[in-house]
């Protein structure tokens, strides 16, 4: 059933519907590197129009690629009614596929209006790097090499929505790039994979009936959970060389946020499972951001 919805037919249902596709306790995942990329700035100077426009891009691009995973996955059949995960707009009938492919449409085409103006800043990395970021959030799950269905999510993730949206947001406030930066995206790119992989965790049985290879499914339900424990002590871990290395003691913030994460980690080993990923998956969300904002006061101080 590649997917007739589970309710009745698709119409709209004014905003709450587009709110819910939007998937607002996940946008924190854009959010974050951004603030991170601003904090490691800081002392280079500060745009807040650039930054302003560089979070709304941002968003806009993870806004878009919700919408389009919301209705590629409906066609795809990944989107059962037996599917653990918060309800789709789409799977519900709640907005037609058409609509939501011209609302994925919409925000990516807003993100790049947003990315001209900041590629007139920044020149043309920044246009090549949003271009990047756009594609990578269409072919998630749409087209015809979904690589959201062959396992290269997780690592997709970490680079768009960790190493390059830091170190986006670092060169357009200082027109240059250095390893402070780089550094200061890896535990982002950490912590914001590890959403992914707490979503897939609760996804692999659904995904795997429906053919969707994401790593978890490759990996298997114990091995994802020692997976998911091992991106959050990778975060903390590397905030170490981030202090040694240029970003100094404050830069060791982010360790403050540790109890939460030892809570999460031990709820993932425990066997968390059915609406308890579900809440894990937005403890996560929380965390990523928590680490984030922390790692930015640290770096700005």
């Amino acid at each position: 059933m590649a997917g007739a919805p589970s309710r009745a037919g698709p119409v709209s249902h004014g905003w709450r519907a587009w709110l819910l596709a939007a998937r607002p306790p996940t946008l924190t995942a854009s959010l974050t590197p951004v603030l991170v990329g601003a904090g490691a700035a800081w002392e280079e100077g500060f745009r807040p129009g650039i930054l302003a426009a560089t979070l709304v891009a941002a968003v806009l691009v993870q806004v878009g690629t919700n919408f389009a995973n919301d209705v590629a996955d409906y066609e795809r059949g990944a989107d059962a009614a037996d599917r653990l995960g918060p309800p789709r707009a789409v799977a519900l009938g709640l907005i037609a596929p058409a609509a939501m492919r011209r609302g994925a449409l919409a925000a990516f085409a807003l993100a790049a209006l947003i990315g001209l103006y900041l590629a007139w800043e920044g020149g043309w990395p920044v246009l090549l790097m949003g271009a990047v970021a756009v594609l990578a959030g269409i072919a998630y799950t749409g087209g015809p090499w979904p690589y959201g269905y062959r396992a290269l999510g997780d690592a997709v993730c970490f680079l768009t929505f960790g190493v390059m949206a830091v170190m986006a947001t670092y060169y357009l406030q200082t027109g240059r790039v250095d390893a402070i930066a780089f550094l200061a995206s890896l535990p982002v790119a950490c912590t914001v994979t590890a959403i992914l992989a707490v979503n897939n965790l609760r996804d692999l049985d659904s995904d795997r009936r429906a053919g969707k290879v994401t790593l978890a499914v490759l990996l298997g339900d114990p091995s994802t959970r020692l997976y998911y424990v091992a991106l959050l002590l990778a975060a903390y871990a590397l905030c170490v060389p981030l202090a040694a290395t240029g970003g100094g003691p404050w830069a060791l913030l982010p360790w403050l946020s540790s109890p939460l994460a030892a809570r999460l980690a031990c709820s993932v080993l425990r066997g968390a499972s059915g609406g308890g990923l579900n809440r894990l998956l937005v403890a996560t969300a929380r965390l990523h951001l928590l680490l984030g904002a922390l790692l930015a006061l640290g770096l700005a101080l």
